[in-house]
């Protein structure tokens, strides 16, 4: 029986993270900076308990790391994580590339 290819665990993480809007929302704002955890995450609409769970998953996927600094909490996007993922659709958009350009070829040999 064959077993389905398994997608590069490194890639996966980065996904999860940027999964859900408000998590790519917070990406975003960090993108310009550190910001603290209000800065980053208010005005989004939600309690406080999913905002600490969304962060929780940029956290762990290593999205975001979080520095505390007294009683502040100051978060920094770490952009190597990202860029793996970014990486991984380059390379998916390299290979679909080709293979759509042989199609091609082959529609033009056709018609």
């Amino acid at each position: 029986m064959l077993r389905p290819a398994t997608v590069n665990h490194l890639v996966n993480d980065p996904f999860k993270a940027l999964a859900h809007p408000i998590r790519r929302g917070i990406v975003e704002r960090l993108a310009s900076g550190p910001a603290t955890v209000g800065e980053a995450t208010g005005g989004f609409g939600v309690s406080k308990p999913a905002i600490t769970k969304h962060l929780k998953v940029l956290e762990e996927t290593g999205v975001v790391t979080r520095v505390v600094e007294g009683r502040t909490h100051r978060l920094f996007l770490e952009p190597a994580v990202l860029s793996e993922a970014a990486d991984w659709m380059d390379h998916q958009r390299a290979l679909w590339g080709r293979l759509l350009d042989v199609i091609d070829d082959y529609l033009k040999e056709q018609g």
